[in-house]
């Protein structure tokens, strides 16, 4: 595998390990996608890296609930430095109005990347072109008559934590518990 395709896969994952760390409150491993002097340029922050998870952390404990999901990419790459475009979704769930509403987000994420010491890191995060659109999917679906499942792993809890420890088991090597 040549060295631009190790960098573009190694740019992938950094990009989805992000997502994922965050919208799991992983603060510890969601620091390490980030350099001491990267930046984050969002809708509702604007600071360092570690004002960024400081605020997300704060939004995490006050029950606050998003979730990222990913589309196709395009990485262009300038030797130790990259722009990663990521079409991306951000669904929000809150209470409005005293009903409990999912609120999507269509958009983009345009990152700026280096690769410093052999890995590749967060220099500056952009979230861009956010046209509205607003669902609320549980509603939705119950409207037309879906049964909406009750008891399925959020992001805190005992459900979640089940699921956690079963999936560091079966890394163990541990049969799945159905």
């Amino acid at each position: 595998m040549d060295a631009a395709w190790q960098d573009r896969l190694a740019i992938r994952d950094l990009i989805e390990n992000w997502v994922v760390w965050c919208d799991a409150g992983d603060w510890d491993r969601f620091r390490t996608v980030w350099f001491d002097d990267g930046r984050m340029m969002a809708t509702w922050t604007q600071g360092s890296a570690d004002e960024f998870i400081a605020m997300s952390k704060a939004g995490w404990a006050r029950g606050v609930s998003i979730l990222h999901f990913l589309g196709g990419q395009s990485i262009d790459l300038a030797a130790s430095r990259a722009i990663s475009q990521t079409k991306m979704t951000i669904a929000q769930r809150a209470v409005v109005h005293d009903v409990l509403v999912d609120v999507v987000c269509t958009g983009r994420f345009y990152d700026f990347l280096e690769k410093r010491d052999g890995r590749w890191g967060f220099v500056l995060a952009l979230l861009a072109q956010f046209p509205e659109g607003y669902r609320h999917l549980a509603y939705l679906q119950s409207r037309i008559g879906y049964q909406i499942k009750r008891d399925m792993p959020g992001l805190k809890g005992e459900a979640v934590e089940r699921l956690y420890a079963s999936g560091a088991a079966w890394l163990r090597g541990e049969k799945l518990d159905r």
